[in-house]
């Protein structure tokens, strides 16, 4: 089969060559395109002939689908998913499979590392260090005994629950549904708005949904203590973004860590986030890890296996 792969998937070339090496073993056609170029007409060449696509986070359009007459099966080296239009796939009867997994403790990692930057205020006293000054004027604060709120318990957010009680803090957390493992080793389960109300840290391990896009808008926000902290590892557009900048110069919340924000990065100097008070900014690199990077691949290629031997894993359609 024509195999097409349209971005980096972030590991050396041996690495994917040593990886990829069972498909092409198989006879497969491997084409490889590492430009990043999300140009449509670009797009529509590239896939015209292909059979099976391989992409991480490039936007996938109804457009690009279409001029894929052969397609059958994309495998996302990604977790989320909706920058493909999973409509169009479902109209033209293709299978669709992500990469679930690969990051899960990658993420969650970050996620207490963007905690902790808040409550000891390390990236302004790095700079301030470098300035010649001292902590003076700047708060310290432990992360043990605080309460953390998570939005979302799925795999991710079920890693950061165990962390945080690894770290000594009282867990609570809202999802559509509970999970009897985290209510045993000690998590609460509240509404959206007990959470928020009651978290010294609230963090967002949601997938991006019509009910979950702008979710934590200025009402939401308003709910949260003023000395809270909100982290978003997630999705960006969960976050009413403006309500945010506007919530941390108003002091409303305390701070923000964000490796999201409803854009991918660069982001725009006028941005309001990047001029906004207490907020630790990171562009999108809680998947990141040379670790991960490996797993997804191994993941995604893994699910192309799987697929042709009608054993479809991951699926997402």
């Amino acid at each position: 089969m024509k195999i097409v792969i349209l971005e980096s998937l972030g590991i050396s070339d041996s690495e994917f060559s040593a990886i990829s090496q069972p498909l092409k073993d198989s006879g497969h056609d491997l084409t490889v395109y590492k430009d990043g170029n999300s140009d449509i007409a670009t797009l529509k060449s590239r896939v015209k002939d292909a059979e099976i696509l391989v992409l991480a986070n490039m936007p996938l359009s109804a457009e690009v689908i279409d001029a894929a007459e052969k397609l059958k099966y994309i495998s996302v080296a990604f977790t989320g998913y909706d920058h493909i239009d999973l409509d169009k796939c479902k109209e033209k009867g293709i299978q669709v499979s992500n990469a679930a997994g690969y990051s899960t403790n990658s993420v969650a990692e970050l996620t207490f590392g963007l905690i902790i930057a808040l409550l000891r205020n390390v990236v302004a006293l790095e700079k301030k260090l470098r300035e010649g000054g001292t902590k003076q004027g700047y708060r310290q604060i432990d992360l043990k005994g605080k309460t953390v709120g998570i939005l979302g318990t799925g795999d991710i957010g079920s890693a950061v629950a165990e962390l945080a009680l690894a770290f000594g803090c009282k867990v609570i957390a809202y999802n559509r549904s509970e999970k009897s493992a985290l209510i045993n080793k000690g998590v609460a389960y509240q509404s959206l708005d007990e959470v928020l109300q009651a978290s010294d840290i609230v963090t967002i391990h949601m997938p991006l949904t019509a009910d979950t896009k702008g979710l934590i808008d200025q009402s939401k926000l308003a709910l949260m203590k003023n000395s809270a902290f909100l982290i978003n590892t997630a999705v960006g557009p969960i976050v009413d973004n403006a309500a945010l900048a506007e919530a941390l110069h108003n002091g409303t919340i305390a701070g923000a860590g964000l490796d999201r924000v409803d854009m991918e990065p660069p982001v725009p100097a006028d941005y309001p986030i990047l001029s906004a008070p207490n907020t630790v900014l990171v562009p999108h690199i809680g998947f990141a890890t040379e670790e991960a990077m490996t797993r997804r691949a191994q993941i995604t290629v893994n699910n192309i296996r799987k697929w042709e031997q009608g054993e479809q894993e991951n699926i997402v359609l």
